[in-house]
């Protein structure tokens, strides 16, 4: 695609140049004796009405067509760029009044704004060029408007007014080199769009006038003939589609070259999702995702929050995934739920859900896949629900729209699944709105939901943290009961380790973006073998320590997102590092049965409380 338009871009280069020098002279020589001819060798469109030759008059109208369109596009990218960032410069009442005025503009669409400054201004090349930069000025405005305002609210532009940077310092400093790469795309994929218009303005005779001329007055006097000879007509037309089509891939080309400077490079991160074959699928896996990565291109960099994740979830299995804040849980769950935000990339090595591999299906097969198969809980329901629709609808939507269930037996659906979570089963409760239950009732609708298709896994992303502890009791019973009466699979992300332990079968532990820790929930308190781990789980408060003493914490900091320093990611933190640490990252390997720890050195199980109380009373 890049060689295309280079090659288009450049064909009209040389055509502005050197067609009014190669052909002009040809192009504005009447021949009496050959007026209207149609194609011939000599003239392979033809001629006009003064027998000139429309074939050179296509080719010398190409700088006459394009500059115009150029000159209007930047006259009016720099007049709405201008009007648009000084919302972010001026004072919040002239900020309203511009953004006022900005509105107004774009209530009139923009072509008869320039028919109408171009009438004003006077039939010709000049006034068309005025006219269409008037007219294209307002959307400029508001793209700006709409940009600058992400910088209008960031700390270095408070501390720039702080600091009592003028106006034009601000918006030439501040504003416009953070928001000049998109401005740049915009621009020139207007240059296109001004060229079509510039062209219809000469076509109605607002625009070139006899004896200039461009692509738009050739199409519009060749239009008289066009019954008899198309050629005449045809042939500006698709002049005037060529230079427009090149403008728009050149915007194109732009705007994916700024994506790739905005991604790592290809030797920074994994080849996208390769697909591996070597272990078979297993049939009572609901899950199984192999060397998990997610990466996030930011400004200031690219972030790996995710950096290798392992795991496996069998039918009927509740597992907990445990960690710090940051170390990549959440992400972990929106990637196998293909809920990443935008401009996050995910690759695996094996990404299996209900048997099948991701990379076998196409997009809307494992879209449907997933609406069917999976459910998620998020954290507060009252962002996860619309607030401008009924329960009822929420509720009855997925059914509806996947399986194709009548409306009526939907709503009964909806009901059976509302007295399942104790909610009572009346449609009131379905007319109701999100705001109008309480953050308890919105979690269980929310479980409720995530019932409604029967899901194989679902994905519970701190679904109790926002409550008290007597909802949270009956949410996590919830919970088991789904679980058990429809075999489900649930994926229970949580920073309560005792609710996790109490709650699940198995513990997943993670730090730094991968599995530190797999082990039984029952063994996390006295078996955790990870250093990790076992701080972590040091650092929960107990009600039988001293209250003389402080709580325990893990010194240090979590690893930094933006590196990707060699080792394991803990053994800065690691009271038990070895060198060989610092240079070489563990991978989770087998410890036991049913537990798999990566660390190079492994703590020794730990006594349980009853053995410890044994030992310090015998001391």
């Amino acid at each position: 695609m890049g060689v295309i338009t280079l090659v288009m871009l450049g064909s009209l280069a040389v055509l502005a140049v050197a067609g009014a020098v190669l052909w002009g002279p040809q192009a504005d020589r009447p021949d009496p004796s050959a007026v209207l001819r149609g194609p011939t060798t000599g003239h392979l469109l033809g001629t006009d009405h003064l027998g000139r030759d429309l074939f050179a008059r296509l080719l010398a109208a190409t700088w006459p067509s394009l500059l115009p369109a150029l000159a209007a596009t930047l006259l009016g990218a720099a007049a709405g760029i201008t009007l648009g960032a000084l919302t972010a410069v001026v004072g919040g009442r002239a900020a309203r009044l511009l953004g006022a005025l900005i509105n107004l503009l774009l209530a009139f669409p923009a072509l008869l704004v320039a028919m109408f400054f171009a009438a004003l201004f006077g039939a010709g090349a000049g006034g068309a060029v005025f006219a269409l930069a008037v007219a294209c000025a307002p959307g400029f405005a508001r793209i700006t408007q709409t940009l600058a305002a992400q910088v209008a609210g960031t700390d270095f532009m408070a501390a720039a007014r702080v600091l009592g940077l003028r106006r034009h310092r601000l918006l030439l400093r501040h504003v416009l080199p953070h928001i000049a790469e998109p401005l740049v795309l915009s621009t020139t994929v207007a240059a296109g769009s001004a060229l079509v218009a510039l062209s219809g303005l000469s076509f109605l005779g607002l625009g070139a006038q006899p004896p200039s001329y461009d692509w738009g007055l050739l199409l519009s006097q060749g239009l008289d003939r066009i019954y008899t000879e198309p050629l005449p007509a045809v042939a500006p037309g698709i002049a005037i589609v060529y230079a427009a089509v090149a403008f728009q891939l050149l915007g194109e080309m732009l705007a994916g070259a700024a994506a790739r400077q905005a991604r790592p490079h290809a030797g920074e991160e994994p080849a996208a999702h390769p697909a591996r074959t070597g272990r078979p699928a297993s049939v009572d896996h609901v899950l199984e995702v192999e060397d998990l990565r997610v990466v996030l291109p930011t400004a200031d960099g690219v972030v790996r929050p995710v950096r290798g994740v392992t795991l496996a979830l069998r039918r009927g299995e509740m597992v907990g995934l445990v960690g710090e804040s940051g170390s990549g849980k959440s992400l972990t769950a929106l990637a196998i739920a293909d809920l990443l935000p935008d401009g996050a990339r995910a690759t695996w090595g094996t990404h299996r859900f209900l048997g099948s591999d991701v990379e076998s299906s196409t997009r809307e097969e494992r879209r449907r896949q997933l609406a069917t198969g999976m459910a998620l809980i998020f954290q507060n329901p009252a962002s996860a629900f619309n607030p401008s629709l009924r329960i009822g609808t929420q509720l009855t939507e997925a059914v509806r729209t996947h399986r194709g269930t009548p409306r009526a037996e939907a709503v009964e659906q909806a009901l059976a699944q509302l007295q399942r979570v104790a909610l009572p089963a009346g449609r009131r409760l379905l007319r109701s709105r999100p705001f109008q239950l309480s953050g308890g009732q919105r979690q269980r609708v929310a479980i409720a939901s995530a019932s409604m298709m029967r899901p194989d896994l679902i994905v519970a992303d701190e679904p109790t943290t926002a409550l008290d502890v007597t909802v949270q009791r009956q949410i996590m019973d919830l919970l088991r009961r789904v679980r058990h009466d429809d075999a489900t699979a649930i994926l229970f992300i949580s920073h309560d380790i005792a609710l996790v332990a109490d709650a699940c079968d198995r513990v997943l532990v993670m730090y730094g973006g991968t599995i530190v820790e797999n082990l039984p929930a029952q063994e996390l308190a006295a078996g955790a073998r990870h250093p990790y781990t076992r701080m972590l789980v040091s650092s929960v408060p107990d009600l039988t320590g001293e209250r003389d003493r402080p709580l325990r914490t893990i010194e240090g900091e979590p690893p930094d997102p933006y590196g990707a320093a060699p080792g394991c990611p803990f053994h800065d933190r690691c009271p038990h590092r070895l060198d060989r640490c610092a240079v070489e990252s563990p991978v989770l390997s087998p410890l036991v049965s049913e537990h798999e720890v990566a660390c190079w050195q492994p703590l020794p199980a730990a006594p349980s409380r009853g053995r410890r109380a044994t030992e310090e009373a015998q001391k």
